[in-house]
């Protein structure tokens, strides 16, 4: 069996990428621990936690899943660069999002009873804008790489997560 990679594999490329998600996430996690605790100090509980393992799941299998694909020949279509379009777009859009949210955004559903919903930045247009930039994001870098059987199958997994999210976290921010 031959273990060399592929020739004409886009090698660079998912490298960087690789590295900017994984920064990303590590960012993310960190921010998002900070939040919580802020959020704990005024009162804060998280809701509906049991969908939690299923969107960590997604992103777990994310990276290995394009790695995967492209060492064994997934290549970038004449689309990637609308695919990477799209992802910088939904990296702009989660931004806004956090930005709009500040200290409140977490990747748990933390409530702070008798705090109001955040109506500015992307929430002025979209209910979720967070979850549209994930959704995008998922799909439109797995795409990038030519990775079409990892976009489908976390893009799954991540609806069935995200359904239970939204249900569980519009109940928490009705109560």
């Amino acid at each position: 069996m031959n273990a060399a990679v592929p020739s004409g594999a886009p090698i660079a490329g998912l490298v960087l990428f690789v590295a900017v998600v994984i920064a990303q996430r590590v960012v993310e996690l960190i921010l998002s621990a900070r939040h919580v605790a802020a959020l704990e100090a005024r009162g804060g509980r998280e809701v509906a936690a049991g969908h939690f393992p299923l969107l960590v799941l997604v992103h777990v299998l994310f990276l290995p899943g394009i790695v995967a694909e492209v060492w064994l020949g997934a290549r970038p279509g004449a689309l990637w660069m609308l695919w990477l379009a799209l992802w910088v777009a939904a990296q702009a859009l989660r931004l806004a999002a956090m930005h709009a949210l500040g200290d409140r955004w977490t990747v748990r559903i933390v409530v702070v009873p008798g705090e109001r919903l955040i109506r500015s930045g992307p929430y002025r247009y979209l209910r979720h804008p967070n979850y549209v930039a994930v959704v995008t994001e998922l799909a439109a870098g797995a795409l990038m790489f030519g990775a079409w059987r990892t976009a489908a199958a976390t893009s799954l997994v991540n609806v069935v997560a995200l359904r239970i999210r939204i249900r569980a976290e519009e109940r928490a921010l009705a109560g």
